[in-house]
């Protein structure tokens, strides 16, 4: 057996190395057919290639399949880089969307104070919010004016639209607002079109109530609510709200500034506004015209009394 496997293996071998010369010439002697620039071989090589290659056809269909499915991958590939970078653009332009309604509200609460027609001879100075108290006991806010632009104690502040409240401690660089929300708020107002005079009272909610109404029955909700101006502290006819009535039955102010969104506030300069030097000035002085001969009787009616006793 060990005999016959070597004589076989000497068959192969030579036989192996055979072929494979003959190959080597054959693909030659293609490469060198293929290589000569004549029209008689071109004609040859057009029917070689006219009779071989349709016979191929089914041979090529996995490599074209394998190539497509490639090129497909390759596409696959470029759309999720691309679906990822359309990602990355959609939160910029998400952020940039966002700073653009900021930037249009704070255009707008600007315009919308330019736009509040009020007295002339009321000037205000425009304040930045910066703070707010949040304190549930005390609604305030503080400003970025103060005692270097002529700020005031008491005077009213304002947003685009309605009254916020008054001022209430001035620093150097810094005002505190006090808000009509505040529990310390009273404002004398006037209900139109009634003319029905009240008291704006505030109680740290966004709807302060109506009190020390002359006349409940001829107001109705909707009614505009504005300044009386009584006591010179605010300006007569600044828009506070409407009137609304809650579930109770007892009548609010809906206020028409935007409390949720407090950024700029107008500080009037009011020329009324009577700033108490004095304290002696709250004392009615006694005029020169005016008859002592009263207060001096007055006076001397206990001595003669006082002799009478002793007599």
């Amino acid at each position: 057996m060990a005999k016959e496997r070597t004589k076989e293996e000497d068959y192969v071998g030579p036989l192996r190395r055979l072929l494979t010369g003959l190959l080597i010439l054959c693909l030659a002697g293609l490469f060198l057919l293929w290589r000569i620039d004549s029209p008689r071989v071109e004609r040859m090589r057009a029917q070689i290639t006219d009779a071989v290659v349709p016979n191929f056809e089914w041979m090529l269909t996995p490599l074209t399949a394998t190539v497509n499915l490639f090129r497909d991958f390759q596409s696959y590939q470029r759309v999720v880089e691309q679906n990822q970078e359309l990602r990355r653009e959609l939160q910029q332009m998400k952020a940039w969307k966002e700073a653009a309604l900021q930037l249009e509200q704070e255009n707008a609460r600007l315009m919308d104070l330019n736009k509040v027609r009020l007295d002339p001879r009321l000037t205000h100075v425009t304040g930045v919010v910066l703070a707010d108290s949040g304190s549930p006991f005390r609604q305030s806010v503080l400003l970025n004016v103060g005692a270097r632009d002529g700020i005031v104690d008491g005077w009213a502040t304002m947003d685009g639209i309605g009254l916020v409240g008054r001022i209430s401690g001035v620093g150097e660089n810094t005002a505190r607002v006090i808000l009509l929300t505040d529990s310390a708020s009273r404002i004398p107002a006037i209900i139109q079109p009634s003319g029905q005079r009240a008291l704006v009272q505030g109680d740290n909610t966004v709807a302060p109530p109506i009190s020390f109404l002359e006349n409940r029955d001829v107001v109705r909700p909707g009614d505009r609510v504005v300044t009386a101006g009584d006591g010179g502290v605010f300006p007569a006819g600044l828009l506070i709200g409407q009137v609304a009535e809650d579930p109770g039955g007892r009548l609010r102010v809906r206020l028409a500034a935007d409390y949720e969104r407090l950024e700029f506030l107008r500080v009037l300069r009011n020329p009324g506004t009577e700033v108490l030097r004095d304290p002696g000035a709250l004392v009615v002085p006694v005029t020169d015209d005016a008859d002592p001969a009263p207060a001096e009787e007055a006076n001397a009616a206990p001595a003669g009394g006082q002799e009478a006793g002793n007599d």
